[in-house]
């Protein structure tokens, strides 16, 4: 009778496959795992994985490329190797490799890439047979010294399409496939408890695997979400990654993989002085776009765009109201009643209940009357919420309706008071303010004035500054409406971000130097100064 041992020899002479069958009780099980394709659809999401299974034909387009680029490596490695088929482009491709390891850690996929590789040798025995692992494993448990003592002074290809899902993504299914819990970004406060604290799993594959193997001779080759390589070059001064010749080669994700999102090829060379910048190109045409990155400890979308205006604002932009809670306390009024997102009708005290702006309405050049409005639980961020009780019909409506409350699942709300928001200040209350949309892709500031009396809030998608009078907004807002303030917007924001405008992006507009390039008297801005002071100490 055949043993473990003779048909594992068996199988590495004919395909280079190490340990096909780990144990006995594997060739009885391997029929069952193969012929359970339907069932594990059904009991296994691929969602949880963020599986978006490279098909053959990019995944020799990759490896074909990188080869015209004058890649030859030795040893290759592939995280999250899927069915194999970076594997198989790697063996029709590079016939210098002699070690390749192939991580997985869904069990299903893990057999089909080795039987694939069988396979592939089964129809090309003469094609060189390298030492081939494939691992069924998390790649967060992942010990990489196996792998490390096996390359040397080889030339190392790190090769791949890690997971395109975030961690937030995976917490609300109750993934167990996640990093270990750990402030992965470094945010401090509040940034680290909401959207700065989230990330792409492949963003977190990505840095471990260069902070594992930077310093080894070769170079990685990841197809990744376009954000995730935007982060990745804003990290490395702070990492200090020793790669460069970073490179981003935008493919049509919807054509290869079916999705509408934003993703590229990025590739790198590792053990290299460190550089902190990436040229943009098309994948299918090579035809470059630009190049973005670090250029004077300032961070650019288009690297070879200047402006005199790039500095600090003088003011602090602020974000709206964050409530995640829009069922209840998004309403519109029809005259008689208030209506909330529920269908319910009912009556309120006016005094909690403000005009409301979401981005959708910042798209003309001074906001329209308010099509909702919002109630307001708190002048500041942790203000008791028990003084509600003295609107006993707001305090009715909301506490009908707690249970919504207490099912919002971020993390700022745990401990805190009933119908908490956050976004939150004295800015809130400003009587004029000027607007901008976080989603959409214009460069669009808004005037925004009181509504019957009251100043008007925003909702967290739009991004604001507050004044005192109308006369002080109109400045500002006519300083930013002009092309030397577009400008430096397109060269520091990318389009293909989820939220293309961001506070640290406004943050950027300084414009008191604008204010000196169009000659206006320093008086006028020493007196905007003066009625910002509460921003001004805030921001200092």
């Amino acid at each position: 009778m055949t043993t473990i041992e003779e048909a594992n020899k068996l199988l590495q002479k004919e395909c280079g496959v190490r340990d096909f069958f780990s144990c006995d009780s594997e060739l009885l099980q391997i029929a069952e795992e193969l012929n359970s394709t339907y069932a594990y659809v059904a009991c296994e999401s691929n969602a949880e994985y963020g599986d978006f299974q490279t098909n053959q034909k990019l995944a020799n387009q990759v490896t074909e490329k990188l080869k015209n680029n004058g890649f030859s490596p030795q040893v290759v490695v592939e995280p999250t190797c899927g069915k194999g088929h970076f594997i198989l482009s790697v063996l029709n491709t590079f016939a210098e490799v002699e070690k390749i390891f192939g991580i997985e850690i869904q069990k299903r996929h893990f057999w089909q890439a080795k039987f694939n590789v069988l396979d592939f040798y089964i129809n090309n025995p003469d094609k060189k047979k390298p030492e081939i692992h494939i691992v069924n494993s998390n790649i967060f448990d992942y010990n990489y010294q196996t792998i490390k003592n096996s390359i040397g002074e080889k030339e190392l290809l790190i090769i791949g399409n890690p997971p395109w899902v975030t961690n937030s993504e995976l917490s609300a299914m109750d993934s167990k496939n996640l990093p270990q819990k750990s402030n992965f970004k470094q945010h401090k406060g509040l940034d680290a408890m909401t959207g700065k604290g989230n990330f792409d799993i492949a963003e977190y594959i990505t840095i471990e695997l260069l902070r594992n193997f930077g310093h080894n001779k070769g170079n990685m080759a990841f197809l990744v979400k376009n954000t995730v390589i935007k982060n990745i070059v804003y990290d490395i001064p702070r990492l200090k990654l020793p790669i460069a010749n970073l490179k981003k080669q935008n493919i049509d994700a919807k054509k290869e993989f079916g999705v509408s999102v934003d993703a590229a090829l990025f590739s790198c060379q590792l053990n290299q002085d460190t550089e902190c910048y990436c040229q943009e190109s098309n994948f299918y045409t090579s035809e470059i776009k630009c190049n973005f990155g670090w250029n004077n400890n300032k961070f650019m979308s288009v690297l070879s765009a200047d402006n005199d205006i790039d500095g600090i604002s003088p003011f602090v932009w602020r974000q709206g109201i964050k409530h995640d809670c829009s069922k209840v306390m998004e309403l519109e009024y029809d005259g008689n009643s208030y209506c909330n997102k529920l269908g319910e009708h009912f009556s309120l005290e006016d005094k909690l209940v403000y005009p409301l702006l979401k981005s959708s309405d910042l798209k003309t050049t001074i906001a329209n009357p308010t099509r909702k409005m919002t109630i307001v639980t708190q002048k500041f961020v942790g203000q008791d919420t028990s003084y509600i009780k003295q609107y006993p019909q707001t305090f009715e409506y909301l506490n009908n309706h707690i249970d919504l409350f207490q099912m919002r699942k971020s993390s700022i709300y745990k401990g805190k008071c009933n119908f908490s928001i956050f976004g939150i200040g004295d800015y809130s209350f400003k009587p004029y303010k000027i607007a901008i949309s976080g989603l959409y892709k214009t460069f669009h500031f808004c005037l925004v004035k009181p509504q019957n009396n009251k100043p008007v809030m925003l909702d967290d998608t739009c991004y604001f500054i507050g004044f005192d009078t109308l006369e002080q907004a109109e400045y500002i807002w006519n300083l930013l409406n002009t092309d030397i303030v577009e400008n430096l917007l397109k060269s520091i924001s990318f389009s293909d971000a989820k939220r293309m405008i961001t506070k640290d992006i406004l943050m950027r507009i300084d414009l008191k130097k604008l204010a000196k390039i169009k000659g206006d008297k320093t008086c006028f801005w020493d007196n905007i100064e003066k009625c910002q002071k509460s921003q001004l100490s805030l921001f200092n």
